[in-house]
């Protein structure tokens, strides 16, 4: 695919977003509501079908193009489960099952054969579940399940979904329950990548238009030296996402997955708490747009493991290599 179709892509992405996540429409979804205009306008554009095959009525986008909307849809903090769907519909097609239309979202079950058990699944309530349960894929319709609704610190549905009772089978499939972990940590490190490019660029506006003591915050030593911190941060963070977008493509999910969300996740923490010191008090108030991302920065920084989680996967890998095998890692990132 040529540079210019993606572009063409990411602006016709950037215009919906523009025009509906505003923040009337961010503002009623940290409170519940459901942005149904928004996503009708999204899945209009059949972005949410993306890296679907032709075959299965998708555009067939390669991933690293298709991915990249999921970084420009959190600049906007966008209420909705595309990054979920997007994936979601690319595992269904793959196992050769039909997309429906509407949201989606996955997550790995576990539970006894008879009762079903998935935590914090991203917009459960809202969406059909492309569900993993002992080796197969198969779609849950969330109607049919128990749901305890949950939430993020930014007000995204993570809700609890029980299956009792329910005979299910689906397609044998060669994903596994650390590789669906992984995939959604690809994802919420591509976000935070998004996340944080906006946070950046909204503490520069601020310290540019910002006058304290008869000039703006941008000509003090110490805000600079802050805005050159963060903006390195944001840069790292880009760069983790274009990892896990390749480990996507190539399927070599670990340790690049556990390498870029762990880098992206101490970015996310760093950049939200220096976006929040230049805003100052301001940035914290509910009428500030700031904390729209910085809230889902610090959810999509736990969400799906925290940096923690996945450096001590990173360490356990070297660990079990062997000490001859720690140098040719750091020098080739295998």
């Amino acid at each position: 695919m040529s540079d210019d179709v993606t572009i063409m892509i990411r602006d016709m992405a950037e215009r919906v977003f523009a025009d509906h996540c505003d923040r009337q429409v961010l503002a009623a979804a940290a409170v519940g509501q459901w942005p149904g205009a928004l996503w009708d306008a999204v899945e209009s554009t059949g972005l949410t079908l993306a890296l679907v095959s032709e075959e299965g009525g998708g555009a067939a986008l390669p991933i690293a193009a298709a991915l990249s909307l999921v970084d420009l849809a959190a600049e906007y903090a966008a209420p909705i489960p595309l990054a979920e769907t997007m994936i979601a519909a690319w595992l269904l097609d793959r196992a050769g099952l039909p997309v429906p239309a509407g949201p989606l979202t996955f997550a790995s079950f576990d539970g006894s054969a008879d009762t079903l058990v998935a935590a914090r699944v991203p917009w459960g309530r809202q969406a059909g579940i492309v569900a993993l349960v002992d080796g197969a894929l198969l779609l849950l319709d969330p109607e049919i399940a128990d749901v305890a609704p949950g939430a993020n610190v930014a007000g995204e549905p993570r809700d609890r979904v029980t299956i009792d009772d329910v005979a299910v089978s689906g397609v044998p499939s060669p994903i596994t329950a650390d590789d669906m972990r992984a995939i959604g940590a690809a994802i919420r490190t591509m976000q935070i990548a998004g996340g944080l490019k906006r946070a950046t660029d909204m503490a520069l506006q601020y310290a540019q238009d910002r006058v304290q003591f008869g000039k703006s915050l941008s000509k003090f030593q110490a805000i600079q030296q802050n805005l050159a911190v963060l903006a390195t941060h944001t840069a790292v963070a880009s760069m983790a996402a274009t990892m896990a977008r390749a480990a996507l493509a190539t399927g070599r999910l670990l340790p690049d997955v556990a390498i870029a969300k762990a880098r992206a996740g101490e970015a996310a923490g760093a950049g939200a708490a220096i976006a929040h010191q230049v805003h100052g008090a301001i940035g914290f108030t509910l009428e500030h747009d700031l904390q729209f991302l910085t809230k889902r920065l610090w959810s999509w920084r736990d969400e799906f493991g925290n940096e923690a989680e996945w450096n001590l996967v990173y360490g356990q890998r070297i660990a079990r290599a062997g000490a001859d095998a720690l140098w040719p890692a750091i020098t080739a990132g295998a």
